[in-house]
């Protein structure tokens, strides 16, 4: 289980990443607030987020690396709108995180077969798998 200083540089990047187009919409910010709710952060604490920025810490182990990039997936695609400035910036955060680019390009690919653009995660478990023998 992650740290509070870790849940809250999660927190951080999602928020972050949410601003990419210069505006947080509604469903966004539920969709943040409920992983907030699932890493035990106080609302007061969440919405601070909003205005100051925390140490980033990147996941220590690779499995939370890509849940964290599942996350960001599902923040970009949750409001039904994405632009190519959201889809580089995703790619670049999981090119820092240490993930294998070609499995970065096969998710952001294989979204679009989904409804909803949602990768089921033993689909996205899948593809990293076969990245990393």
């Amino acid at each position: 289980m992650p740290t509070e200083k870790e849940k809250l540089s999660i927190l951080s990047e999602m928020i972050e990443f949410a601003k990419v187009d210069n505006e947080i919409r509604r469903m966004e910010y539920d969709f943040l607030f409920m992983v907030a709710q699932r890493l035990n952060i106080t609302k007061e604490t969440f919405d601070r987020l909003f205005k100051e920025r925390v140490e980033h810490i990147l996941p220590k182990s690779q499995a939370e690396r890509i849940i964290q990039f599942h996350r960001l997936v599902l923040l970009m695609n949750v409001d039904h709108q994405q632009d190519i400035t959201e889809v580089k910036k995703l790619h670049d955060i999981g090119l820092k995180m240490g993930l294998p680019p070609g499995a970065i390009q096969q998710v952001l690919t294989i979204m679009h077969q989904y409804p909803n653009k949602i990768v089921p995660p033993d689909v996205l478990i899948t593809i990293f798998k076969s990245h990393y023998n």
